[in-house]
């Protein structure tokens, strides 16, 4: 999905490993024991029975937080443009110390190494990251299960179906002569197309799209390109009148998951009112 940077150095882990040893053993804060085998871990932190989750980027951390977290950490800043390109830090490896729960995606090449250099008790979490309603829902179902707040999941899910309808209407009212525009996304942006109840005629990415792929996709004549911000190539089909959206993924830093939604649904209207 992205390019993947080389593994964190053994010095590293060397250090973290040293850091921790002083820092984590004892504290109040150290969790309990999780079994990776069942599909239910008991939360170790101390806010209220609630888990304390670390999460490498806001999109995992936007997902806890729907599922009902109330103590998480985000690793990567907000502002990284390109999150699988961070390098962490000792102090944010060291973050794990502490936590019940540490969320990562498959493609950030760092993740994996946070339990092996810090050795703590937190659960290795992979987490779908996936903006597609459905997909987004049955996450921050699993999560919830996971972390003992299937109320507070339920309960964000409920909100969710609520405004995901609104946006849809609003999106639907907008478009152009009261037709579904047709439209090309970059692959990671599928999911703001479906909302919009758009003409879905191609995809592209993430990788740099080639002159046959060019030629085909102009072919297409859309009228929107739905790229993804996070992994642009800059203007996709320049010469064909299609106008470029571009979509957000990752949450910014009060981790909501709805905004995102909100954002895409906003970008989207305004390019189908000059379209």
């Amino acid at each position: 999905m992205a390019r993947i940077r080389g593994p964190v150095t053994s010095v590293l882990a060397l250090t973290l490993g040293t850091a921790l040893s002083l820092t984590g053993c004892g504290s109040e804060n150290t969790p309990s024991s999780s079994s990776s085998s069942s599909s239910e871990a008991k939360p170790g932190g101390t806010n209220e029975g609630a888990p304390v989750v670390v999460a490498t980027t806001s999109w995992e951390g936007a997902f806890a937080k729907a599922a009902g977290a109330r103590d998480v950490k985000v690793i990567v800043p907000e502002s990284v443009q390109h999150a699988p390109d961070y390098d962490p830090k000792p102090s944010d490896l060291a973050a794990v110390a502490g936590a019940d729960f540490v969320l990562y995606a498959p493609f950030e090449p760092y993740a994996a190494k946070f339990k092996e250099a810090a050795g703590s008790n937190a659960r290795l979490v992979e987490v779908d990251l996936d903006n597609d309603a459905d997909k987004a829902k049955a996450e921050v179902t699993r999560l919830g299960k996971m972390f003992g707040t299937e109320e507070a999941a339920a309960k964000w899910i409920t909100s969710f179906d609520t405004e995901y309808a609104t946006l849809q209407k609003d999106l639907k009212a907008a478009w152009p002569d009261g037709k579904a525009p047709t439209v090309v996304a970059q692959m990671f942006s599928t999911w703001s197309a479906k909302m919009a109840g758009a003409n879905l005629v191609g995809t592209y990415g993430p990788e740099a799209v080639t002159a046959k792929q060019l030629s085909d996709l102009s072919k297409k004549r859309p009228q929107l390109v739905l790229d993804n911000v996070h992994m642009t190539t800059g203007k996709v089909l320049p010469d064909s009148g299609a106008h470029q959206v571009e979509i957000v993924n990752y949450p910014a830093e009060d981790l909501d998951l709805l905004a995102v939604y909100r954002n895409a649904a906003t970008a989207v209207e305004k390019a189908m009112a000059s379209s």
